[in-house]
This record gives structure tokens, sequence and C-alpha cells, in this order.
């Protein structure tokens, strides 16, 4: 890929499919809303798990030219950190912990690294989990997919501070055994007292047996990046949900089969059905507030309005 300097301050996006994301149009929006001036945003896109080498170009490049600010990483949070963690001068105590990379900023001539995701996931988990519910239920957590967003994710679920109210357990599968090897080591790092399992699956078929063994209550998320990254579903269409369980859809645009799928058992098994709006909202204004160096709040009528302004960009 070719960089060229930057003519007015510039934020970047680095994915997959950047330019088919709404914060394409949102931003410029929001931009206006917060004051930040002229600023325009630019999207990186890369394969997943792509050379290290390029991301360590696209890296050094947002360090050494002026007028780009930063960036927000995601699909490629994990590789990003893996290849370009000597590139920083600061690594916040998330990203060092979760070896992680979902944000980019300057202060001066440092390039700081963070990791936004369990602040992010953890407003959004508490926003629309009932008051106590893994107490009430009883119910375990089951996350398709070990990258970063399962990583902040389970840490945030995992805390002490939430007493009686975490997963009685949790499990993790993934079609990688890097990364399930990589959330493993992060989990030894928490000395949780919480059964977790990590299970390495080759079909939606797999999934669908660890879904059919987990009780009523229970919390089942899409971080596969399936539905948006790429098409499909980690689960068949032959997938019975447990009764009164919480299904989260991390994504919030593209061809959600995994919401769908969700979606006709609703009524008959009484599921809180989540997309991923919220997570988006909260995922970009937290990047964003670092990058530029402003309070975003992230509750009362201003963060509503800056939800409000997204949601009406056609």
């Amino acid at each position: 890929m070719t960089y060229s300097p930057a003519l007015k301050e510039t934020f970047y996006f680095i994915g997959v499919t950047t330019a088919q994301s709404s914060i394409m149009k949102v931003f410029p929006a929001w931009a206006e809303y917060l004051g930040l001036g002229d600023v325009v945003i630019k999207g990186i896109d890369f394969e997943p798990h792509s050379d290290p080498a390029a991301y360590r170009e696209a890296v050094s490049f947002i360090k050494n030219d002026p007028l780009s600010r930063g960036a927000l990483v995601t699909t490629h949070k994990l590789d990003l950190y893996d290849a370009c963690k000597d590139l920083f001068e600061v690594i916040d105590p998330h990203a060092t912990a979760m070896a992680e990379t979902s944000c980019i900023s300057k202060r001066g001539d440092k390039l700081i690294c963070h990791a936004k995701d369990p602040i992010s996931s953890g407003l959004t988990i508490d926003g629309f989990l009932g008051n106590n519910h893994f107490e009430n239920t009883g119910g375990e957590l089951f996350c398709m997919g070990a990258g970063g967003s399962t990583i902040a994710m389970t840490w945030h679920l995992q805390q002490k501070y939430r007493g009686k109210n975490r997963p009685a357990r949790i499990v993790v599968s993934d079609i990688s055994q890097e990364r399930l090897n990589h959330i493993r080591d992060f989990h030894k790092t928490l000395k949780t007292d919480i059964n977790i399992e990590y299970v390495l699956v080759q079909t939606p078929e797999d999934n669908d047996k660890i879904l059919h063994g987990l009780p009523e209550g229970s919390m089942i998320v899409n971080a596969t990046g399936l539905g948006k990254d790429a098409p499909g579903s980690p689960l068949t269409n032959d997938a019975k949900f447990p009764q009164n369980a919480v299904v989260w859809e991390l994504n919030y645009r593209g061809d959600l089969v995994f919401l769908d799928q969700a979606k006709s058992e609703k009524q008959n098994k009484s599921l809180q059905i989540e997309d991923g709006w919220n997570y988006f909202i909260y995922g970009w204004t937290q990047v964003i507030a670092e990058v530029f160096d402003i309070d975003i709040p992230t509750s009362d009528p201003e963060f509503d309005a800056i939800s409000d302004i997204a949601r009406n960009i056609k």
C-alpha cells in the first residue's frame, strides 16, 4: 500500500472493509458536533492476519506523518500489536495485559497504544444485561471467536467486584488453536475461580453442540466476524438456543445470519437479542476521545445526541 502525507488532520480506520462502514459518513457529522475542526477519516484495509510488515508500514506512517492524528483498529488488534509493539513509546495497561491495539494516539512526540475494548464492551454489556443476571439465572457465557472482543468481555465479566454476578462457566470456541492458546494465557493472569473451557472447532455443527449444552439464562456471543468480515454464521440453522438466553451479535451491519437465527427462536425461547449498535457507538467514541484528547460522555443527553446523529445518517 502507498501512503501519502496527509494534507489535513486525518483520523484512520484500520479494518477489512472500511469503505462499507457507516462510520465513513458518521465521523464527519460527529466531528462537526464535537468541534474537532477540519479533520477527515480515511480507511486502511488489510486481509485478516496480514503480513506483519504491512502492519508495521501503516503504523510507522501514522507515527511519522505530522497531520496523522491516530487510528481505530478493528479485526487486526492482536496481529497489529504483535507486529508493532516496539514502535510505541507508551503502551497502556489494558493493551499490555491483552496484547492488543484498538486505538493509536499521539501526545507530543510519543506514539501511544491503547486497548479500549475492555471499556467499550463493559459499558455495552452493563447497559443491556439485567441487574444480577448471572447471579439470578446461573447462566454461562459462550463466546464464539477468541479475538480481542472476547478477551475484553471475558475480562470484564470475571472482575471480582461483580461478586456472584459472573458467569457460572465460560466457553470460548475458535477455529484457530493459536488464538485459543493466546486467550488461555491471558486468562491465567487473572487467576480466576471461574471454570473456562477452550474448544477448537472446525464447523458450525461443533458450535451447535456447545450451544445445546448450555443452561437457561446463558449469554451467547458471535465474536467471529462472520456476518461482517466474511459471510455466514458460526451456527447452523438447526442450532437451538437455551431458554431465556441473552444473544449478542457484535456486528451491526452486513448479512447478519446469526442475528436472524436468534430472531427465529426469540418468541419460543424468550430470548433477549442485542446487536452491535451500542458497541459500535461506545467503541468509536472512546477512541475519538483518546485520539483528539477530549471528553465524550458515556451517558446523558449529549451521548444520546451522538448516538442519534449516527442512527439518522443513511
